[in-house]
């Protein structure tokens, strides 16, 4: 049972992965709550079902999606069951990928040309943040730290 615990919150003490968990959980917060709530200049729920169905995804999908996203977010902000959390969101990103910004390239479309998206390369960062607290968990100052502290 203590396996469990430390694979599900076991943390290192790292203040490196407190400013990752941090920015991660900044980041997919404001996606997520774009996507669900309509906040932060997003068009909400309803809208992203519609647009995500252009790309064959199923509501179903789209809702586990952008709640993964917002919720996920908040829940890394905290530092709870960030490791959990990160492979949901690594699993939302390579999704993205296969279905939106693959066909694109790798860098993101600065010059906005027309019929173009964005690359893939802000999804690989997020991904590799998301490894990084996968790898060594949530950091210190967090939730995940007080229920199962090792190293130190």
């Amino acid at each position: 049972m203590q396996d469990l615990v430390d694979l599900v919150f076991g943390t290192y003490p790292s203040w490196s992965h407190l400013v990752v968990r941090l920015a991660l959980g900044i980041v997919f917060f404001a996606h997520g709550a774009q996507k669900t709530f309509g906040w932060f200049g997003g068009h909400g729920l309803s809208a992203t079902i519609a647009g995500f169905r252009q790309m064959n995804i199923p509501p179903a999908a789209t809702a586990l999606a952008a709640f993964i996203e917002c919720l996920g977010g908040l829940a890394l902000i905290v530092g709870l069951l960030a490791r959990p959390v990160a492979v949901g969101l690594i699993l939302v990103m390579l999704v993205a990928v296969v279905k939106v910004h693959a066909r694109n390239g790798f860098f993101l479309n600065f010059a906005m040309t027309p019929g173009k998206g964005h690359g893939c390369e802000f999804n690989f960062v997020l991904i590799a943040m998301a490894l990084s607290i996968l790898i060594g968990g949530a950091g210190t100052l967090s939730i995940d730290r007080l229920i199962a502290p090792f190293g130190g």
